[in-house]
């Protein structure tokens, strides 16, 4: 009955309107300290499940999300993470494994961005090779270790899901400096087509593609003047918010959604 009571809340709290299944399934996000990361993580507490979200510097924020969500009577978990190091992958997979017996969903929200915003850096012959590489190795390369790591208890589980987070960088926004970042988030196209395949309807996989959103971080970096263009040019009228793509995520990464596997679906507000 408390259970039950402390779910009501959590649900009235962040908002979420129905019962997508989710009540004690294990959820590992990673990059779950801010902006897209820590609305999904709060999204799916609302949702009765067990959230585990992983920081890889930002322990500080991590703990405050965590708190969040216990405070509202759910269970919550931060894990350090570094996507370039294989024994910090495993020693984080492995907490949660020893916590809570395994990942029922899989979220790899986590990415390296480009060190400087979009125009500012250097151009893209004079981009240093350890900068690209470590871009393309916390990005792509851990992205492939932790889902590796997560298979074998998902398996057994039944209903596993895995969602990965790209970008319109990736498909349709062309900016200067992005090209790196772009091709690490065009990669995850091509690593869930080979997933489906092999998972079939065991696991489903997805992604979600967010356009332009209003994190903290995309607040600081993007002129006043550019947001208010692309919110002119937006369909919707509005750009979207953390809370809005994670809403998608949660869905796709919930026992609701029975027979989508391999999509590609956008969060733009249809710019």
């Amino acid at each position: 009955m408390a259970r039950r009571v402390r779910l009501e809340i959590l649900r009235a709290v962040v908002g979420a309107q129905m019962d997508l299944g989710l009540a004690d399934r294990v959820v590992l996000i990673t990059g779950g300290s801010r902006g897209i990361g820590r609305a999904t993580a709060l999204a799916f507490a609302g949702e009765g499940a067990r959230v585990a979200l992983t920081y890889r510097s930002a322990s500080e924020q991590a703990q405050k999300v965590v708190a969040e969500i216990t405070e509202m009577g759910g269970e919550a978990l931060a894990v350090p993470l570094d996507l370039s190091e294989p024994g910090s992958i495993s020693a984080a997979i492995g907490t949660v494994r020893q916590r809570w017996g395994g990942v029922d969903v899989f979220i790899a929200n986590a990415v390296q961005y480009p060190d400087t915003p979009p125009g500012a850096g250097p151009a893209f012959e004079d981009v240093p090779a350890e900068e690209w590489r470590g871009l393309l190795r916390r990005s792509v390369e851990g992205t492939i270790a932790c889902i590796q790591a997560v298979l074998p208890a998902m398996r057994g589980r039944g209903d596993g899901r895995i969602v990965l987070i790209s970008s319109d960088i990736a498909r349709r926004i062309a900016l200067p400096g992005t090209g790196i970042y772009g091709a690490a988030k065009a990669a995850l196209a091509g690593l869930m087509n080979g997933l489906i395949a092999e998972l079939r309807g065991d696991i489903l996989v997805n992604i979600v593609t967010p356009g332009l959103t209003m994190t903290e971080r995309n607040f600081d970096e993007i002129p006043l003047s550019l947001r208010d263009a692309a919110t002119a040019h937006t369909p919707t009228g509005r750009l979207s918010q953390p809370e809005d793509v994670a809403r998608a995520i949660v869905f796709l990464g919930s026992p609701a959604n029975v027979n989508i596997t391999g999509d590609n679906l956008s969060v733009t507000g249809g710019l």
